[in-house]
């Protein structure tokens, strides 16, 4: 195993504390500060009002920061490989023109969007360096010269477990049911039960009514698909470890049956739909089609940008959650979309770098396979650098407070710190520690929006 050295911690808490000032320079708070503050670079206001605070912690923050990316470019220097040294040249002749920016609007002008997206440019370079830097020093010339050939069985069946008919009584009814709610795949139903939730709050207040009817909705959506996808995929289930012990794949439940659960779960989730309005249920028909069909049947066996592509599966919730408040698909339901899109690849390439073997055995042409493990990871990097982003930019759109600022940055440099582990460790643990530590950053990102959403 490779320990990181001293200049890829500095650069990565160089891409950190730029992403504080992105952040914080989103949020509504700041530009309502500034005007209590009247001047730059002091400020003119009393220290008893705790906006100006906000503004000299943010203009000290951008002092630091800068002292940082001066620090990464000379210290990294000698060290890294050209196209490294562009971008780290690219966000130091930048950083001085954004603090030129800041001053400006500082004293009043309205730059304030322009200030924010060279902040966001500054954050794309040092991404860009930090992804580059790793893979160089990192990386393996582990991509397959010709695509691998996935087509048809690879393996034999991997022996599945007992099956639920050698039980009786109670213990065959109490497996029975088990092996039906394992068909609806409950792992994913809280995460995008979030997502819902938090697409309805960026649209308004809802009723009780509209929260109960639409996460209800989605639960048996969510169910629906992950049923047709154990009768479609239930073929090559057998063929992988982690999957062979699934009902379907075990002859637990009959194919005919688990088609009728799906097609009642898809009939009781359209009626809840449809008693919020037409466009929710729209929404929802296209959510279990898309997972069931084009992801299940048509992405996933035959793209590496299958996990891409099909991050519109989970990002369909959020313009659910939004319509059902609102009736329309607006700014903060898209952008929120955008967010779920842009973290899908960040988050489950490191599970298909912990199931690599799996996949492959079930024929999935997944990044890691047909790509490398280098070529993954450092796509990891970059998705997770955008999903950041967008996040920054529904602060923006949906006027969050500091708690949402808070949790993005603090899960935020959490998730990359894991992600620059990978990097150097390499190994299933380190693959399942990103990926958890994915699943704790939307998750309680989502619950900062809901809450501060809430709160305005």
């Amino acid at each position: 195993m490779m320990r990181s050295n001293g200049f890829v911690s500095l650069l990565a808490a160089t891409v950190i504390g730029v992403y504080v000032l992105v952040v914080v320079g989103a949020t509504a708070a700041l530009a309502d500060a500034a005007t209590a503050c009247g001047g730059w670079p002091l400020c003119q206001g009393s220290l008893s009002n705790p906006d100006v605070l906000v503004v000299l912690f943010h203009r000290a923050a951008a002092t630091v920061v800068g002292l940082l990316v001066v620090a990464a470019a000379v210290v990294g220097w000698r060290r890294v490989t050209r196209r490294v040294q562009i971008a780290l040249v690219m966000s130091l002749s930048l950083y001085p023109f954004q603090a030129g920016l800041g001053a400006l609007v500082a004293t009043g002008a309205a730059l304030e969007q322009i200030h924010l997206f060279v902040g966001m440019v500054i954050f794309g370079t040092l991404v860009l360096a930090l992804a580059w830097h790793l893979e160089a020093e990192t990386g393996t010339d582990d991509a397959p010269e010709t695509p691998p050939d996935l087509s048809g069985p690879v393996d034999e069946p991997v022996e599945p477990p007992a099956s639920v008919h050698t039980l009786s009584g109670m213990s065959r009814l109490k497996a029975t049911v088990g092996a039906y709610f394992q068909l609806m795949k409950p792992r994913l139903m809280w995460l995008l039960c979030l997502v819902a939730g938090a697409g309805m709050v960026l649209a308004g207040t809802p009723t009780v009514r509209t929260v109960i009817a639409t996460l209800g909705g989605g639960v048996l959506a969510i169910g629906a698909s992950g049923t047709f996808n154990h009768v479609l995929e239930r073929d090559i289930d057998k063929r992988m470890e982690r999957t062979s012990d699934r009902p379907l794949a075990t002859h637990e439940v009959p194919v005919r049956n688990a088609l009728a659960f799906g097609g009642l779960l898809t009939v009781a989730s359209l009626w809840a739909f449809l008693t919020v309005n037409l466009l929710t249920a729209a929404l929802g028909l296209a959510a279990i089609a898309f997972y069931s069909v084009v992801y299940t049947l048509i992405l996933k066996p035959n793209t590496v940008q299958n996990t891409v592509i099909g991050g519109a599966a989970g990002a369909l919730p959020a313009l659910i959650g939004y319509a059902a408040v609102t009736g329309t698909v607006g700014l903060g339901g898209l952008v929120l979309a955008g967010v779920i899109f842009l973290w899908t690849p960040a988050h489950f390439y490191n599970l298909a770098l912990a199931y690599r073997d799996d996949y492959e055995r079930g024929g999935f042409p997944m990044m890691p396979i047909v790509r490398g493990e280098t070529e993954t990871r450092k796509h990891i990097v970059l998705y997770l650098a955008a999903t950041l982003l967008g996040a920054g930019v529904l602060a923006a759109v949906a006027n969050l407070g500091w708690l949402y600022g808070l949790t993005t940055v603090a899960l935020g440099a959490v998730f990359l710190w894991m992600v620059v582990r990978l990097h150097y460790e390499q190994s299933e643990g380190a693959a399942f520690r990103a990926f958890h530590a994915s699943n704790a950053y939307l998750g309680l990102v989502l619950v900062a929006i809901v809450v501060d959403a809430l709160a305005i």
